[in-house]
């Protein structure tokens, strides 16, 4: 298998940005900038806008909020360019961020530059090459799981994050949150949601651990190596890293994680190609990721079902955009459908 360039586009028509304010930053704020500045944009993301610029042969990445209003808490480069100019000390995976600019008379945002990363990204379809390789699949699936087990024992004073969030109550505000969310972003009434959301907040389970959160951690947020895929390069998109419970971002990775004997429903929305054989299953990443950690799982359902409403509201946040022609990004236009299937998901595994 080899390194590709997949996810790299030309940029889309209504996401340029004033490319000569950028070049003249860049070379005003960072050193050795020789050469003819170039871009492109990767294309795999669904929020947030990240270019790959170029001067002569050195590659960096350029990350901004999506078009249009975004939520006050979502889409921070300030926070994310924190957490990058200091995580990669102690978790290497996190690409390390050199500058941040909030001063919108540049391209009109903040916006933070990171080093480039190269690997290769698995999003909804699996290589052919990894289709009938079971053994290798495991390896991916196990991979996965430690990294996330990995960043959760990151000793956060260490790197200078502990002062990142306020995790004390902080699964509480995140339930109060997202279904503030929803409620602002729907265009239709959805009664399973909110009787998802309700069953939640009656079920909602004590916190017992304090870890730094990615708040979006997947397989399409990770860069594998592209000789050996069971070796991570890179864990991408931290724009949402806080302090909380851990087990928030075990739940979100469940809501990602197919089984082969998952409903198509599942499989249509928000899944990985975990089904293939060989990945381990649901339930063996949940043991695996409590062996790794010492973490008590055995709410782990809870969390699912919490992933799968979190993912909800973000997709219908993505979707209103659309609606409202904030974007024009004809990949939105199902995603009406996405957030009715999901809702069902939740039901389903809230047992409601």
């Amino acid at each position: 298998m080899s390194d590709t360039n997949s996810d790299i586009i030309e940029i889309r028509d209504d996401e340029q940005q004033n490319w000569d304010n950028l070049e003249d930053y860049l070379r005003a704020n960072m050193e050795g900038l020789d050469g003819p500045m170039s871009v492109t944009q990767f294309g795999g993301g669904h929020a947030n806008l990240t270019y790959c610029v170029t001067f002569g042969d050195r590659e960096m990445v350029v990350r901004r909020p999506p078009l249009g209003p975004v939520a006050p808490s979502a889409h921070d480069m300030k926070r994310e360019h924190k957490v990058l100019s200091r995580l990669w000390e102690a978790f290497p995976l996190a690409p390390r961020s050199f500058l941040l600019c909030t001063d919108h008379d540049v391209i009109g945002s903040d916006f933070h530059v990171m080093e480039r990363r190269h690997g290769i990204a698995i999003r909804s379809e699996l290589p052919e090459d990894l289709q009938d390789n079971a053994a290798l699949n495991r390896k991916i699936g196990e991979m996965v799981i430690d990294t996330l087990a990995d960043l959760h024992m990151v000793d956060a004073a260490k790197v200078g994050l502990d002062d990142l969030g306020k995790p004390d109550g902080y699964v509480e505000r995140q339930l109060s949150g997202w279904t503030s969310r929803w409620e602002k972003a729907k265009d239709i009434e959805i009664p399973d949601m909110d009787r998802l959301g309700q069953w939640l907040a009656d079920t909602r389970p004590a916190s017992k651990y304090v870890s730094l959160l990615h708040n979006d951690y997947k397989l399409d947020n990770m860069l594998l190596n592209a000789d050996d895929p069971s070796k991570p390069e890179a864990v991408l998109d931290w724009d949402m890293c806080t302090l909380g419970d851990p087990l928030t971002d075990l739940g979100h990775l469940l809501n990602y994680w197919s089984d082969a004997g998952d409903p198509q429903s599942w499989l249509n929305v928000t899944a990985m190609p975990t089904w293939h054989e060989g990945f381990p299953s649901r339930v063996e990443i949940i043991e695996r990721y409590g062996k790794k950690t010492g973490f008590d799982v055995s709410n782990a359902a809870w969390y699912h079902a919490f992933g799968v409403f979190k993912m909800t509201v973000i997709i219908q946040q993505i979707y209103i955009r659309y609606v409202r022609g904030q974007t024009q990004d004809e990949r939105f236009a199902g995603f009406g459908d996405r957030v009715a299937e999901l809702v069902d998901k939740g039901v389903a595994i809230a047992g409601i």
